[in-house]
This record gives C-alpha cells, structure tokens and sequence, in this order.
C-alpha cells in the first residue's frame, strides 16, 4: 500500500516589512523623552508634550503612515500620555483622559479648520462643475501659440485659480491635464523641454501664490488658527493679500525669467495650439446653469473676503461656510452632498484639525516655550537685531522644510515654537504677530524638492520632469526668495505697517 507523504512546508518567511522601520524608530525616540529626567523649567506634561511632538514629526518626515493614521495615533497619545499626568493647574491630581481627549480634539472646534473644510467643498464644487477647467482654457486661449506666451498663460491660470480655489492640490489637479493634453497636441515628448517648463512652472506657481493669497492653501490656517488662539487677533484676507501679495507678484515675474533660463523650450511657437485649445473648450460645451451660479457664488465670496473688516464684519470662515450652505441647498446650489462627500478629502480635514490640536498643546503645557527659550538661549536670537532675527529664522524654516513632505505638519510643528519665541521676548521693537505671520510665508516654500510639497508629487508623477530639473528651478527660486523677505522686512513691511 502506498503511503502518501504530505507536502513540504513552505519555509516562513522572516522578510521583515520595513514600513515599521519608522514607526519603530518613532516610538523608541517617543520613549526614550518621557525616560529622560524632567527639566526643572519644563513641567512633566509638557516633556510628555514634546515626546508626542517627536513621534509625530518622525511619522510625518518618514510618511510611515499616512497622515490621518498619524492624526488618529497623535489623539490617541494625547488623551493617554497627557491624560495621566499631573495637572499643572492642580498639583496632586491627574489631568484626566476626559480633559486630555478635549485637548487633542479642540482643533476640530477652530474656526480655521472650518475654513480649511469650507474651503475643500468649494475646491470640489470647481471640479464637479468643469469651471475650474474652462477658467483655465479661457485664460490659455487668449495667450497666443508662442511657447512664452503659453508660459504666460499656464503662470496666469495659476494665479487666477489661487484666488477661487482653497486648495494647492485642486489647482494643480485641474491644471495638469490640461498642459499634458496641450504637450501631446503639440507633438511634443512627454519628457520635452517644453512638458517640463510648462509643468514646473505650474507646481511653482501654486507654491508662490500659497503665499499671497490667505484662503490659497491649507498651512496658512493653520498660522492663522495660532494667532486667534494665542493674540485673539487675526490678518483679514485684504491685509493678508497687502502684505504678501506684492511679494508674490515680484517672485512670480522671476519665476518666468528662471523657467526659461533654464528650461528653454524646444520651439518658439507651437503650431495649431490655439486650435487644440478652442477644440477642448467646445468639448465643455456651453456654460451651464451650475457653473453661472458657481460663478456668482465665487464672486461674492471672493468680494467678502477681500472686504472683511473694511465693509463689513463677517469673518472669512463664516462667509467661506455660509457660501458652503449655499453650494449645496437644492435649487440654488451647484452640487449635491453625494458628490461633494465622495470628493472631499476627510483626512486632509483630520490632519489639519489635529495639527491645531498638537500646537495648541504644545503652547498649554509650556512646551513651545522651553523649546523656543532653549532655541534662543542656543542662537542669541534674543539679542539680535529685527532683520537678524527674521534672516536666522527663515534660514531655519527652509533648511527643515526639506524633512518635511506637508507644509500643514510643518506649520502644526513650527509655528506654536515661534509663537512662544515671540511672546517669551517682551521686545517692545518686535512685533509677534508680524514675526510669526513672515515665517508663515517661509513655510510655504517648497520649491526645491518634489517630496516638498503634495502638488509637486502629483505633477512628478506625470514624468514630465526629473527631480534634477526641479531642483534647477527651486534652487534659485529660494534663494531670491528668501533675499526678497529680508528685502521686504527692510523696507515694504514697515511702510505698511506690518513691522
């Protein structure tokens, strides 16, 4: 009788995923802080503070996760950790997990994380509706088939979608297609001279206008979410496009001279492209009554924000939210929740209010302060003069901008350690707000790298453009950058009155 013999066992794998590598490493740091004795000026919540802190930055520097994975750990690590130690208010109790919850969850009750949320709808309501798409190729239509004019057009798009779409990765999103379509039509190469200029150009410009414009991205709020809670005073939309949007003109006129020194296009003018261009806008068909009362809405939303504080008192996140309602009641509105729940991005939302919550923690329990006095003790910074000062931070600010692949988690780590810098101070010459407002704009420079920024990966991902030839570009674009807001602090500011 012939015996079966049962198979060989597969041998079991000991391939060791090293997603967890980071996630290890970030616990072992987060560890190791709450293991080390606690300074006599840091109370034992906030060394507890500064361990989430380094947990946090480890995950969002590595991407081990994704960052509403991060956010869910960071409010699980807040309410636990912060929870269980002593109350500084209250000596001999415990904080509570009930209280602590309340703190990681406070960001969600900000009102600049309504704004983000308000926001995101109307970036969705631009896409559901195609006007973002036939804004763009209205503008791209009128520029001509010179290939610099056609430069012109896609940095104008830029600039004219900043101002009525809150969302960098929205503009960008709309924008893509279109100068992909515009290369092909071309018979261009997706990996041309011209397909990287025009796509390079693109990502910059959004990363530029993020800076002169207040509602154009998501970090800005989260500065602004700061200032409320810590000066209770904010920058209006008009005071923030007076101090910001010149700068973010002179850099945008630079930007145009650098994208063709270094990237010449092939040809100087493209047969047949204002053809493609009138034959994409056909495809769109004639304006639709959605898209008219979008626009209507866009318009006086825009007018609001410009106006707040001169016209009338109604704060951006309520007139952003109430334009919100609007969008989405029957009859009148443009889209319907279905639509707008399967575009909106949830985790984008999550991420921005937990990053408030993780500042606002790290200012209550002192944390941001012994950072910032060891910060200053470290530099001198106290002593230096107000351009010295700006100059050591912003070179700060761009050096771990490279460790950093969201500008939000950088301004949720940075900005409550300048806020505390500023206000630790008591320099009557030193204007905290103005300070903390300047590195806000430094924040947003995330022209070098495409791992700088979520709209440089998505246009990376088109293979349009190296790494190389972006960093041709950035390079240049930060250092004239960073020379215009020190030239800026010495002169325009102060005329104005920022500083």
């Amino acid at each position: 009788m012939e015996v079966t013999r049962p198979a060989p066992a597969r041998p079991v794998s000991l391939q060791f995923d090293r997603k967890w590598i980071p996630l290890v490493v970030a616990t072992l740091v987060m560890v190791g802080i709450l293991l080390l004795p606690t300074p006599a000026s840091l109370p034992v919540i906030g060394q507890r503070a500064l361990a989430i802190l380094a947990f946090a930055v480890i995950l969002w520097v590595t991407e081990a996760v994704s960052y509403p994975v991060s956010a869910a750990l960071i409010i699980g690590l807040i309410s636990l950790l912060l929870g269980l130690a002593p109350n500084p208010d209250a000596p001999g109790s415990l904080l509570g997990t009930k209280a602590a919850l309340g703190w990681a969850l406070g960001g969600f009750s900000n009102s600049a994380a309504m704004l983000v949320a308000g926001a995101l709808f109307l970036a969705v309501a631009m896409q559901v509706t195609g006007l973002d798409r036939r804004i763009a190729l209205l503008i791209l239509s009128r520029v001509g088939s010179r290939t610099r004019a056609v430069l012109v057009g896609s940095i104008l798009v830029g600039i004219v979608l900043a101002f009525f779409v809150p969302s960098t990765t929205a503009r960008v999103g709309a924008i893509v297609p279109i100068m992909l379509g515009m290369v092909a039509a071309f018979g261009m190469e997706k990996n041309s001279r011209l397909a990287a200029l025009l796509m390079i150009a693109t990502v910059q410009t959004a990363s530029i206008w993020n800076i002169g414009v207040k509602t154009a991205a998501a970090q800005n709020m989260v500065a602004i979410g700061f200032m409320e809670e810590t000066f209770g005073i904010s920058v209006t939309w008009g005071q923030w496009l007076l101090y910001a949007g010149p700068w973010a003109l002179i850099m945008t006129v630079i930007l145009y001279f650098i994208m063709l020194r270094v990237l010449p296009p092939e040809v100087e003018e493209i047969p047949n492209g204002q053809q493609m261009i009138r034959e994409q806008l056909a495809t769109l068909g004639p304006v639709t009554p959605a898209e008219k009362r979008l626009i209507i809405i866009a318009a006086s939303l825009l007018f609001l924000w410009a106006t707040e504080g001169v016209l009338h008192p109604l704060d951006t996140t309520t007139t952003t939210l109430a334009a919100v309602a609007v969008m989405l009641t029957p009859g009148i509105g443009v889209m319907n929740w279905k639509q707008a729940e399967e575009k909106v991005p949830w985790g984008t939302i999550v991420m921005f209010a937990v990053g408030i919550s993780l500042g606002t923690t790290l200012l209550r329990t002192n944390a941001a302060s012994w950072l910032a006095d060891a910060f200053i003790g470290a530099t001198g910074l106290k002593m230096m003069p107000v351009l010295a000062m700006i100059a050591l931070l912003s070179i700060f600010n761009i050096v771990i901008h490279f460790g950093f692949a969201s500008a939000t988690s950088l301004s949720s780590t940075l900005i409550p350690v300048i806020i505390a810098m500023m206000t630790s101070m008591n320099r009557p010459d030193v204007s905290p707000l103005a300070m903390v407002l300047i590195q806000q704009f430094v924040v947003s420079f995330g022209f070098i790298l495409p791992v700088n920024a979520p709209q440089n990966m998505l246009a990376y991902g088109t293979g349009t453009f190296t790494a190389k030839d972006l960093m041709r570009t950035g390079v240049p674009l930060t250092v004239i950058g960073y020379l215009m807001i020190l030239l800026f602090a010495a002169t325009y500011w102060q005329w104005v009155g920022l500083l």
